[in-house]
Parts: structure tokens; sequence; C-alpha cells
């Protein structure tokens, strides 16, 4: 019995000693309660809507300001056209617009009846619902105190609901670009860092090395495979969401596949840069999958809100590159976006894949040298 204890204890110690097991075992658990105890609601807060008041009188400011006083909204602009609506939803920031009519105040006084428009982005339906039901829930509770204060009995505020992008909120509209999202990155990023790290791990690096082939050459030949067959499947599943969900893509689909074989190339530099960190296949593997495929699905906005989560949250989502090839993917493919309304994501795309690109060089001369 001593020796069976004696052999715990030493097992524990071996365990203490690790930093890595020691993060697998607490770190791990610790980092998912957080991330799905905050990130996974369906509870609205602080979405952004814009107002278009063509009446601008006592009203419409009251339902406005009740509005944004909910908590669950958030004014980001006041537009002054019906042409304004397609712009700031084509953005990507506003999640609805709300507006009043002309003589919005004064036809509720003379016959108790006005009717509000509330425009939602329906390329994200979950969210768009969501803030329908708000909306009209602050409209009725408006109602009644309307009906408590008016001298007239029967007013009322008929809120009018129109979905931009997906009028029949299909959820394949939202779950599409969500999954080429997530595929590139994991087929791009993950086969890459294996496959160099193969390499390294069987001891085979160093032979490629000393061929005639330069270094730049050797990784240039082990990624660009992955390319080409990441930029097939891109094609492939553009088709199948064509074909089989009637998904078009109603903006370009030449800077369509410019952005994505721009996202390919940013997560080939990404595995590159992961092979340079890992010691094994194993390690590469556990890097890829726990640090790209959660923080895709969870704080990219592909399922669940941004603007829903802690402040923390959203700052780790803007080192996340995902987060602006979805919103690319989404105004090319639903909202018939042009490039002067994703060049910032493009830009910050871009940005990441040179500093991968940099630090994957650094890193790889400095292992192999």
């Amino acid at each position: 019995m001593k020796r069976f204890i004696g052999f715990v204890k030493k097992e524990f110690l071996h365990i203490f000693r690790d930093f890595r097991t020691l993060i697998i075992l607490f770190g791990i658990p610790t980092v998912q309660i957080l991330i799905f105890g905050f990130v996974v609601s369906m509870d609205l807060k602080d979405a952004n809507v814009a107002f278009l008041d063509l009446s601008n009188d006592e009203i419409t400011r009251r339902i406005s300001d009740k509005i944004c006083s909910s908590g669950f909204f958030r004014r980001t602009d006041n537009l002054r056209d019906y042409k304004d609506v397609d712009r700031v939803m084509k953005k990507g920031d506003t999640r609805a617009v709300i507006i009043f009519g002309d003589n919005f105040g004064r036809d509720l006084a003379r016959s108790g009846r006005a009717t509000m428009s509330i425009i939602a982005d329906g390329s994200e339906p979950n969210t768009a619902t969501l803030i329908t039901n708000y909306a009209t829930a602050i409209i009725t509770d408006f109602n009644r105190e309307l009906d408590r204060t008016a001298r007239i009995g029967n007013i009322l505020v008929q809120p009018e609901v129109r979905m931009f992008y997906n009028p029949g909120l299909k959820g394949h509209f939202m779950f599409v670009p969500g999954v080429i999202t997530l595929i590139l990155i994991l087929i791009c990023a993950l086969m890459t860092s294996i496959t160099i790290t193969r390499e390294k791990e069987f001891g085979t690096m160093e032979v490629l090395l000393v061929s005639p082939l330069k270094p730049s050459q050797i990784i240039l030949g082990k990624v660009m495979p992955y390319f080409l067959l990441s930029f097939i499947n891109v094609i492939l599943i553009l088709l199948l969401s064509w074909l089989v969900f009637g998904l078009p893509v109603r903006g370009s689909i030449a800077l369509l596949l410019a952005e994505s074989m721009l996202y390919i190339l940013m997560s080939l530099s990404l595995g590159i840069l992961i092979s340079t960190i890992s010691k094994t296949m194993q390690q590469a593997i556990f890097i890829s999958l726990v640090g790209l495929m959660l923080p895709t699905i969870l704080l990219s906005g592909f399922i669940f809100p941004i603007e829903n989560m802690p402040g923390i949250y959203d700052v780790v989502s803007s080192v996340l590159p995902p987060r602006y090839f979805i919103l690319i993917i989404k105004n090319i493919m639903i909202k018939g976006a042009g490039f002067s309304d994703v060049w910032r994501e493009t830009l910050i795309i871009a940005l990441m894949t040179a500093v991968f690109i940099g630090l994957s060089i650094r890193n790889f001369k400095v292992r192999l040298q």
C-alpha cells in the first residue's frame, strides 16, 4: 500500500511540474466556461440601429428615446433620405433602421393610427428576429403609455417589419459564409502546420534544406497544393450553396474570389507560423483546433453577435481574422457590396498576412539554421 501511495504521489508531482498538463487540466475548462457563459447568449444588448425620422415631431422623438434608452439598442446614425438605408446596411455595422414617415405625429393625433417601419438586416436571421421582436415589444409598451395619457382612446403605433437581403430569414444565408470561413482557416492552417511539422519531427526537413531547393521554394512547394485545393473548395461551396440552397452571389464574383484568395494566403501563413512554434504534429493539431476552431465559431460573429458580448471579448475578437472575412463574404454575397464597402476589412487581413509571414520567416530561420 505504501508503494502504491508513493507511486500516486510521484504521478501528482509529475503533473504539477508539467506546466502544459496543468493548462489542459485547469486552464482550458476555465477559459471554456468563461467563453460559453458570456458568448452563448440569445439576449440582445447594444444592437446598432439608425433612425430615418421624416416627421421629426415630439412623438417620434419620444419613441426613439424609448428605444435607445431600453439598453437593447444603440443609436448609430440619423439618416436623411431613403437612399441612406441601403448605404448604412451594407457597411455591416447597423443591424436595423427605424423609419418614421412624413406627418407621423399628426396622423397619430388625427386618426389614432400611425405606421412606422422596422427594417432589419436579414443576413443574420437570428439577430434580425431578436431585434424586431424587442423593438415591437417596446412599441407595444409605448402604446400602453399612450392609452393611459392620451385624451382620446385607442391610439396605436403600428410597426411594419421588413427584412433586407433575406426576406424569408433562411438560415443558410448565415451558415454558408460562416462555414466557408471555418473550412478555409482549418484546412489551410491545420494542414500546413502538420505538413511542415511532420518533416521537422521525422528529421527530413534538414535533408530538404541541403537540397538544391532554397528554403523559400520548399515552403512554397509545401503550401501551394493547399492553396489550390482550398480555392477549389471555395468554388465548390459556392456552387453547392447556389444549386442546393438557392443562395446567390449578389456582388462581384471576381471580388469574392479575390478576397477568398487573400484569406487563404493569410490562413496558410498562419499555418506556417504555427509550425515554427510546434515541436510535434500533436502540438500543431492542438494549437490549430483549440486556437482556431472554437474562436472562429464563437467569437467571430459567425453565430453570436459580437455586440452582445462583454467588452473584453470584443477586443479578443478584433485580433481574429475570421471576424473580418465573415463581414467581407456576407457583404459581397448577400448584400451585393463592392470593394468600397469592404476595403477596411481587406486591409486588416492583408496586414495580418504580412505580419504572419514576417514572423514565420524569422522563426523558421532561427529554428532550422
